[in-house]
């Protein structure tokens, strides 16, 4: 079967072309999944891929997860799809996803391991900005000098859904800040050591201060680790056409999308897999 594979960035993202019909074979999930683990964002361009076409595609992948069910769907939509929009007429609630205009993990506070990928189609893009980017946690942190690996060994920031929000909003409401502010605030290491003996970066918007350290040399820490993940050959910028579908490796990628208007109707059709293991 051939597969033509691309490398966009020197150490994240590839681009699969294949046949619309050839999606579910064998040798296109494998070569999927070993792209996940090396190269972290996997795109198959204008795919078109149907709800159910998608599902399957996740099952094939691994175990899937719903990681958001307390989050509003369309009633019509499978519960394991979630609809991603700004929609004023869908969306009552948007500060969730304008959180996602900054870079961030899913599922850091959830009360599971973090989800083991991510997958997204475009339903509907935005005439102006809507890009989803993506930096590589795993080069981040292998290209980090040895003396700076051993500053941040061991470790540990609190990650938290206020941390986050703080980002959408200067004059939370009372019923935000209660919103917010529930369960589970979450410890992560700065430093996941997989199972696979490979080492990520865990960072993001959720990250609100670093364990044991003053705040302000803390905050500084993690602002520091989040530019240099940020930089040019570890960061991805996807630029969305109708039918995209893109695939990413959660547990070692951040990704955010570029603010757009809420009334453009852009909408993503999301499905992940479940993690496989702990932060640590």
């Amino acid at each position: 079967m051939n597969i033509s594979v691309t490398h966009v960035k020197p150490h994240i993202g590839s681009i699969i072309e294949i046949k619309r019909e050839q999606f579910l074979e064998d040798a296109v999930v494998d070569k999927c999944r070993e792209l996940l683990e090396e190269r972290g964002v996997v795109v198959f361009p204008r795919l078109n891929l149907t709800d159910a076409e998608q599902l399957a595609f996740t099952d094939r992948l691994g175990t899937r997860v719903n990681f958001t069910s307390n989050i509003a769907n369309d009633k019509d939509m499978d519960p394991d799809v979630y609809k991603i929009t700004l929609d004023p007429k869908f969306n009552l609630t948007p500060e969730y996803v304008q959180g996602t205009f900054f870079w961030h993990m899913d599922g850091l506070n959830s009360n599971i391991p973090p989800p083991k990928a991510t997958l997204l189609s475009a339903r509907t893009v935005a005439p102006k900005g809507g890009q989803t980017e993506f930096a590589s946690t795993y080069a981040a942190y292998n290209f980090l000098p040895d003396a700076e690996k051993e500053e941040i060994a061991g470790l540990r920031a609190v990650h938290s859904v206020f941390a986050s929000m703080k980002s959408v909003t200067d004059a939370p409401s009372e019923a935000e800040m209660k919103r917010w502010s529930l369960p589970p605030v979450k410890e992560h290491p700065l430093v996941w050591a997989h199972r696979s003996g490979r080492k990520s970066l865990i960072i993001g918007n959720t990250a609100e201060r670093i364990v044991g350290m003053p705040f302000p040399e803390g905050r500084a820490l993690l602002a520091r680790l989040l530019e240099w993940t940020a930089q040019p050959d570890f960061h991805y910028r996807h630029n969305w056409q109708l039918g995209d579908f893109v695939i990413w490796n959660n547990t070692g990628t951040l990704h955010r999308v570029i603010p757009y208007d809420r009334t453009s109707g852009r909408t993503m059709h999301r499905t992940s897999i479940a993690g496989i293991e702990e932060t640590g």
